[in-house]
């Protein structure tokens, strides 16, 4: 805003990059810290430390004159937001039943576009007022929204599992009623041998919570959550997001009124198809939102850095084809990688390690976030179209490793996701390909020998008459 640079001008890209992803540093930082935490405290009372430390940063922020306050107070706000945005995802797992754990996890994402859409309007809106306020307002309604989420977080429901795991089984149970499920139905678990399970769990240290995320049985889902959760950022959505004004401007918009307006019409387009996906979420699975969602995304993005490098932006036809097609971008976003990758990240935990690794999920997000962040702004002043070939490029790269190594989960309870992962979909693959090729031995019925492939010589060796 013309307001904002008034009072911290001359921002050049490298500070523009600094203000803006300050806060993801710490928010990498404090995330690993907010699911062991939440194992301890809960999730809700984690959820309320957190929000009331983003409180104090961004009232910091909104009562800044120097960059070193604002620097300050985006960190501490960071501190905040590591705490309580990795925890809440894993909430809503623990809360959901297995039939619409998807539909609710898309209900959460509906708020948060929500939240974004909101922010791109006020701003929109202040931006008309004279003198600093134009831009401390959209702070001081960030602090109060915070104080808000702090005093209310205590008064919800603690998470069933969360109960078990602590040894809490009958409130447990009431958590359950209060939620209006059954547990025994709802998750067909028995609760005595699980929480015995736990019991010795507990017995551990932080060190030997992270040493649990190594271990044989779910290192591979470990890797595959930080990868998906670092791939996210990838692909170039908050690089979009955070720099959607730079964006449309260099699209061919003229005013700062125009470029939040437009950014506020990607907004809308986000909360539009969260709600029209949100039905489909358990319906379509999360492994097809994952492929399909990638491969228009990188699609989007490859196709805008063509127009970029071939100079077809400088027709009028060229700047609406990049307009268009970053709107597309954050429609088949919103749609897939939005929702699934991060419940997906999650929901593959086993419950010892759940709050630990989607925590060290979110902060390979927010590392890889803060990279974006920090270098879009550079990297749009040396190249308007090597960001969207680095991003098409990436999210190309993730949808080869998701056919690969990433099972469906939908319609599996959380308690049964171990089975999914006992054989790779590569693995599949290559068995169908050679059931398929490979000659079928034929031996009659009388003989007592069924139809079956020849696997090896071996097999040859054993039919042998």
């Amino acid at each position: 805003m013309p307001q904002f640079l008034d009072v911290f001008s001359p921002i050049s890209p490298t500070l523009q990059g600094l203000i803006v992803s300050s806060i993801l540093i710490t928010a990498a930082t404090f995330s690993l810290v907010g699911g062991p935490l939440s194992d301890r405290i809960s999730r809700i009372y984690t959820f309320s430390l957190g929000s009331a430390i983003f409180a104090v940063g961004s009232a910091i922020v909104a009562s800044s004159s120097t960059l070193a306050q604002l620097f300050i107070g985006r960190c501490i706000a960071g501190a905040g937001e590591g705490l309580f945005l990795s925890v809440i995802i894993v909430y809503h797992c623990e809360i959901a039943p297995t039939a619409i754990r998807g539909s609710l996890a898309c209900t959460l994402q509906l708020l948060i576009t929500i939240g974004v859409a909101s922010g791109y309007f006020v701003c929109y809106g202040t931006v008309k007022i004279a003198g600093d306020m134009s831009w401390r307002i959209p702070f001081i309604l960030q602090t109060i929204l915070s104080i808000v989420y702090a005093i209310g977080s205590p008064f919800l429901i603690h998470s069933p599992r969360w109960l078990r795991h602590v040894g809490r089984n009958e409130d447990a149970i009431k958590a359950w009623k209060r939620l209006g499920l059954n547990p025994a139905e709802a998750e067909k678990e028995d609760i005595s041998a699980a929480n015995e399970e736990r019991q010795e769990e507990r017995r551990g240290n932080w060190r030997t919570e992270v040493r649990q995320l190594w271990k044989k049985d779910v290192r591979d889902r470990t890797i595959l959550g930080c990868f998906l959760m670092g791939m996210q950022q990838l692909s170039g959505i908050d690089g979009v997001l955070y720099y959607a004004p730079t964006l449309f401007t260099q699209a061919g918009l003229s005013s700062t009124k125009a470029t939040f307006l437009a950014s506020g019409v990607s907004g809308i387009l986000n909360i539009g198809c969260t709600i029209i996906t949100q039905p489909f979420q358990d319906k379509w699975g999360r492994r097809p939102l994952v492929l399909i969602g990638g491969s228009v995304i990188s699609g989007c993005m490859l196709t805008i850095g063509s127009i970029y490098a071939s100079n077809a932006h400088t027709s009028a036809s060229g700047r609406w084809a990049v307009i268009i097609l970053l709107y597309l971008f954050v429609v088949a976003f919103s749609m897939s990688w939005a929702i699934a990758n991060r419940i997906y990240a999650s929901e593959i935990q086993p419950m010892r390690t759940r709050a630990a690794a989607t925590s060290l999920g979110q902060a390979a997000n927010w590392i890889v976030n803060w990279v974006v962040a920090f270098s879009t702004p550079l990297f749009l002043a040396r190249s308007t179209s090597g960001p969207y070939f680095l991003f098409g490029g990436c999210t190309a790269l993730t949808v080869i490793v998701c056919a690969a190594f990433l099972p469906e989960s939908n319609g599996v309870s959380l308690e049964s996701l171990d089975e999914i992962f006992q054989t790779s979909p590569w693995r599949k693959m290559l068995s169908q390909l050679r059931a398929h090729r490979k000659p079928v031995l034929r031996r009659s019925v009388s003989e007592g020998v069924e139809m079956m492939p020849i696997q090896d010589a071996e097999d040859i060796e054993l039919y042998r008459p």
